[in-house]
């Protein structure tokens, strides 16, 4: 079966050869972009200093924690004082299981602000934790729109695929987070696994 006319394009063989031919036309659409990440800017909203701190993480003897709590604080910022206050009661609306407050708050964040990434990645934290997969990969995919560097939505899409057997894909895609955060050691540990079990499928 061919894929969706709407899921077709060119450069973007390696995405589509892996995916299922029952996957969805939001996931295909994601996977494409996840293939052409290189090639985007982050959103001009991002502050500037992520530039330096994905700099500084890609180095072999970095101390990859320090950063990596950095990066985060920097995605939960915005210059607008009342959309940071909502972003940091939202996580902790996530974290407390005030599940319908969080997705409300959320709703209304991204309305006001559709170019902050951060809002859109906490609602697909959100709906990761209900669930909600297809609602999950539509907020990863608007996340790396915005910023393609985004290893955590990255790592999110990929446990999505490999919860789903998708086991090609999520290596592809836990990969491309990997380029991105050399450091993160889990990931890189699910990747072997995910390798031993397709060869093992395969025998």
């Amino acid at each position: 079966m061919p894929f969706p006319a709407a899921c077709q394009g060119t450069g973007i063989a390696l995405a589509l050869a892996i995916v299922p031919l029952v996957v969805s036309c939001m996931y295909a659409k994601t996977l494409r972009l996840v293939s052409i990440l290189g090639a985007r800017r982050p959103a001009p909203v991002l502050p500037a200093r992520l530039d330096q701190l994905f700099h500084r993480l890609g180095s072999p003897g970095c101390d990859p924690e320090p950063i990596e709590e950095q990066i985060w604080q920097a995605w939960m910022h915005h210059p607008h004082r009342r959309a940071a206050q909502a972003i940091e009661r939202t996580a902790a609306d996530i974290a407390a299981q005030l599940y319908d407050i969080a997705e409300t708050r959320l709703l209304h964040l991204v309305r006001a602000c559709p170019d902050f990434a951060e809002a859109w990645n906490k609602r697909a934290t959100l709906y990761y934790i209900l669930e909600r997969d297809e609602e999950c990969v539509r907020d990863i995919h608007r996340t790396l729109e915005l910023e393609p560097r985004h290893f955590g939505a990255l790592c999110g899409l990929a446990e999505i695929l490999r919860g789903a057997g998708d086991c090609e894909s999520a290596v592809f895609v836990f990969q491309t987070a990997l380029r991105i955060n050399p450091h993160l050691s889990a990931v890189r540990t699910a990747v072997e696994e995910l390798r031993g079990g397709s060869h093992q499928q395969l025998q």
